[in-house]
């Protein structure tokens, strides 16, 4: 995608214009003295220029000049800029303080690998830029394990550029950022790196955060999702293919970054003074047509990439077996030259692709070296359709492609658990193929997958299994979070879909591995608890058996040694859990009780993270997930007491936050519980959401037999099952009511 035609040549002329104000400014103020030079750092240093870039100059002198004379010319020169308005990053050094900054400040070491001179003594910014390269090669093997360790911390703070929910242009890994710190590498000397296709890389970025600044009209390099459209207006691209083709160069950037890196280890890892190797290093037969040297799998001198149409499968397999890395001419050359696969696969093709994505935690390093090459397209032509989408869910931390390999990574603690392990990889590879598209993605995803498994050749049966893991992928957690799991309806449901216990076992272990490689929180104790306790009961109903399942995935505290809530037939308990805690309130049930422990817990400053809730008896119980350390009970006991007593507005401590852009969803879903009424929301969560609604439920004297409340990032799905006075499904007249007080109090 050529997303910035003359971008380059604009930056350069933002650049010669700003070269020319300052010059002639320097000679107004230096007036002909010698021992001065204004050169240009960083992105300046570079004539890069964009159209809100600030302006990193230094006034760089001769230790021998009077300081007082130093402090006039600077005056002279600093004034006129800021009143053009120039932002300024300036500073006001002699050579030896610049040499010994970039000594010890790492930023300004790699700003100065761009020092450009400007005006004045021309020999001066010479003389200093040869000494600045000099000292960054006399000390370069210092100075790399900080520059390294810089980078991973920028990563940790500001996240991946392929895979960011808000990717920063500048700072993200794989960013601008790190496309300076390669051609820092590359000055070292001790390494060099695919220099071309480096900066063009680099350069695109360089146009889109041109064209942010333009549509923003400030200097960012963040590219949130709402200036997608004008951003992607302003480039002649779609906002679908601009956001993939800005996480296709982070991720570039990032695989280009990580093997110069691994370079750099092979090169300090020798000795500083070794003779060249004359010899050809020794390769390792590893198959047939694989080879390994050093730490890298390449192709044996006996290979026939024409004539092995599994070679390129074998490789890529016994490299993650042996924990090694694809070599990247050896990627390639057989994304150039190798073998199309047979259709269908052969046994041995389609078993090599079974041990690849079995490979556990070495999968994801060798599928990106042949992913970057192209030899996935070659073996799945419909991974282009996933590949660099961003998910629509923020929750997620990784494209689509990318979290569906990760997927892969997890689904190998469940390989032995499972009585198909090479059904869940293809499955768990498979499952998020239908995004992208309008749609259901697990139906299209669904008859996707029927295709791919088709041409890799699985039987008709295992290709219905497969078709049908990727088609209910969501099912479990959908249901568990959702729905009333003591209901037969609910159980039954999902029972019948999934039609036998090979199929459920297979089930739970895909809803794992997706679970895993989304997010922490996406598998809490919480929600991994509600979706075994699931596939328990299912797993009981399809063995015909009539119990439930035999363990309580959510044992609450020990309420009989709960704290009293004064004045009321209530009892809180608290009990901590592996990522937070979990409270119980047990007592007296009556209508409007559930919002008022939503509200006390709200009041709190409690973020609650999911609650299940039942009445039985009159009996009203209710557990809630909250992601904090455990809290004293004596408190919330206190603040609960307030709220019944009606001492505190909540209605004060807990204003509506402003609409988002998404309005909440509020409906009836028909059919979904066997002697109630379900009522579900989805909204983007917000403080005070489950008491709002829980209030508007008992404004117009609803019951709530259960309760279904699961948050998941930003997102709320919270489910009621709706009773009236005798405990039935509500009528008609009474639905429409608790549907509008919902809708109202949730906008």
């Amino acid at each position: 995608m050529n997303v910035g035609a003359g971008a380059a040549e604009s930056r350069r002329r933002r650049s010669d214009a700003m070269d020319h104000r300052l010059a002639a400014v320097f000679d107004a103020a230096a007036g002909g003295s010698e021992g001065f030079a204004l050169v240009a750092v960083g992105g300046y240093g570079r004539a890069e220029l964009a159209p809100k870039s600030d302006l990193d100059v230094v006034l760089v002198h001769d230790p021998k000049v009077n300081a007082d004379k130093v402090a006039a010319v600077a005056e002279a020169l600093w004034y006129p800029l800021w009143d053009d308005g120039l932002d300024l990053d300036h500073a006001v050094r002699d050579a030896g303080q610049m040499r010994r900054a970039a000594a010890t400040d790492l930023r300004a070491a790699i700003g100065m690998l761009d020092l450009r001179h400007l005006a004045g003594d021309e020999q001066l910014s010479h003389t200093l830029r040869s000494a600045t390269l000099s000292d960054w090669r006399r000390d370069a093997r210092r100075r790399l394990p900080e520059l390294r360790a810089a980078g991973r911390d920028r990563a940790e703070r500001f996240g991946e550029l392929a895979h960011a929910a808000v990717p920063d242009l500048k700072e993200s890994a794989g960013g601008l950022r790190d496309g300076v710190i390669l051609r820092a590498l590359v000055a070292t000397w001790l390494v060099d790196v695919p220099h071309a296709e480096a900066e063009a890389c680099r350069t695109e970025l360089l146009d889109i955060r041109d064209a942010l600044h333009d549509v923003t009209g400030r200097r960012t390099n963040r590219v949130a999702h709402e200036l997608l459209p004008d951003l992607a207006e302003s480039l002649a691209a779609t906002p679908d293919g601009l956001a993939r083709h800005v996480r296709a160069l982070g991720r570039r950037v990032s695989h280009l970054t990580q093997l110069t890196w691994r370079r750099l280890d092979q090169v300090l890892d020798r000795p500083r003074r070794t003779r060249p190797r004359t010899r050809r290093p020794a390769l390792v037969p590893l198959g047939r047509g694989v080879a390994r040297v050093g730490d890298e799998v390449v192709l044996a001198a006996n290979a026939a990439p024409t004539g092995d149409p599994a070679l390129s499968l074998r490789v890529a397999a016994l490299a993650a077996e042996h924990g090694l890395l694809v070599a990247p001419m050896t990627a390639t050359r057989l994304a150039r030259s190798a073998w199309p696969l047979p259709e269908p696969w052969s046994h041995e093709c389609r078993r090599l692709f079974v041990r690849l994505l079995a490979s556990g935690a070495a999968l994801p390093s060798v599928w990106e070296e042949l992913d970057q090459a192209g030899v996935v397209r070659r073996w799945l032509p419909e991974w282009d359709r996933v590949r660099h989408l961003p998910s629509e869910a923020p929750v997620h931390r990784f494209t689509v492609d990318w979290h569906s390999v990760q997927a892969c990574v997890r689904a190998d603690e469940q390989l032995r658990r499972v009585p198909r392990p090479d059904l869940l990889v293809v499955a768990t590879l498979l499952h998020d193929i239908g995004k992208g598209e309008p749609g259901d993605h697990c139906v299209i995803g669904s008859r996707i997958a029927r295709t791919v498994a088709t041409r890799m050749g699985f039987d008709l049966s295992d290709v219905d299994r497969i078709a049908d893991l990727v088609r209910w992928h969501l099912l479990l957690p959908e249901t568990a979070t959702r729905r009333d799991l003591a209901d037969p309806a609910t159980v039954g449901s999902v029972a019948s879909t999934v039609g036998d216990l090979s199929t459920l076992d297979l089930l739970a272990s895909l809803t794992e591995a997706d679970a895993r490689a989304t997010a922490p929180a996406a598998w809490s104790s919480w929600r991994s608890g509600l979706i075994r306790d699931l596939v328990g009961r299912c797993s009981a109903r399809l063995r015909d058996a009539p119990g439930e399942a035999s363990s309580d995935p959510m044992p609450a505290p020990s309420v009989p040694a709960g704290q009293p809530v004064a004045g009321h037939p209530l009892r809180i308990g608290v009990a901590p859990t592996e990522d937070g805690c979990r409270i119980a309130v047990v007592g007296a049930d009556r209508i409007g009780l559930l919002g008022d422990v939503a509200g006390a817990l709200a009041w709190a400053g409690l973020a609650i993270r999911g609650c299940r809730a039942d009445t039985v008896g009159g009996q009203a119980e209710s557990h809630w997930d909250i992601g904090s350390p455990p809290i004293d009970p004596a408190n919330l006991a206190h603040r609960l007491r307030r709220v019944l007593d009606g001492d505190v507005d909540l209605a004060d401590r807990l204003p509506i936050d402003p609409a988002t852009a998404d309005p909440p969803r509020v409906e009836i879903v028909d059919a979904a519980g066997s002697s109630a009424t379900v009522l579900e929301i989805r909204a983007q969560d917000r403080r005070g959401l489950l008491w709002r609604a829980c209030r508007a439920l008992a404004s117009v004297g609803v019951g709530v037999r259960s309760a279904h409340v699961d948050t998941l990032g930003p997102q709320a799905v919270d489910v009621f099952y709706l009773v009236d006075a005798s405990g039935q499904a509500l009528p008609e007249s009474v639905r429409q009511q608790a549907l509008d007080a919902v809708r109202q109090a949730s906008a």
